[in-house]
């Protein structure tokens, strides 16, 4: 992969000590993460009530520690940092990070003998095969989120390794609907630091 993408994943957290550069495979699955990521939002400054916060239950965490803002700014973002990014399954809007295998066209793996007759009968790869014509595809799962589309995969066939497409689908269409979310790098950057998110926070509450 591209150096550009390594270090962006460093920058959201991300643990990319293991990566040898063999393949798009291999270095995928050897990058981790102990956090979550958070989508920026879109068109929303929030620098004031009526607009939407950037991560959901932030406005509630600044009115709870109004006293630690007051006494320990340092100690209070902080406290901000770590309460928001960690692995948690309560949802605050976050996507996680989930590098795994689905091998549904692979023979003797768990996925084909689950998946197979499905991929065979009632998926629609048509926007995967706009950019990659291989018909018997291996996928990489990226990111999972609780949002809609839920799951993010990358075909490891892909013709750009350095810099691969991603696509979307959701449960519920699972394969049935698929979305080109274009490629790993410009996705990244969609994405919040925490040293971001603690500058938007700074500019929301200091500016009173």
């Amino acid at each position: 992969m591209k150096q550009e993408i390594l270090d962006r994943i460093k920058e959201l957290g991300g643990n990319i000590d293991e990566v040898k550069n063999i393949s798009l495979k291999e270095d995928l699955l050897s990058i981790s993460f102990n956090t979550v990521l958070y989508p920026r939002p879109v068109d929303t400054p929030w620098v004031d009530g009526e607009e939407v916060e950037p991560i959901h239950g932030i406005e509630e965490f600044i009115d709870y520690n109004k006293e630690l803002f007051l006494s320990n700014k340092e100690e209070f973002y902080k406290k901000l940092g770590d309460n928001f990014f960690h692995i948690t399954e309560e949802s605050y809007g976050q996507m996680f990070w989930t590098v795994k295998l689905f091998t549904p066209y692979t023979e003797g793996t768990s996925d084909f003998k689950e998946w197979n007759e499905y991929f065979i009968n009632d998926v629609n790869l048509g926007e995967i095969h706009k950019i990659e014509d291989d018909s018997k595809h291996e996928f990489i799962q990226i990111f999972y989120s609780y949002g809609f589309p839920d799951y993010y995969y990358i075909c490891l066939s892909d013709s750009n390794p350095e810099n691969p497409t991603l696509f979307a689908t959701d449960h519920e269409y699972f394969f049935d609907e698929v979305t080109n979310q274009e490629n790993l790098e410009d996705f990244l950057k969609k994405f919040m630091t925490k040293e971001e998110v603690v500058e938007i926070v700074k500019k929301r509450i200091e500016k009173q």
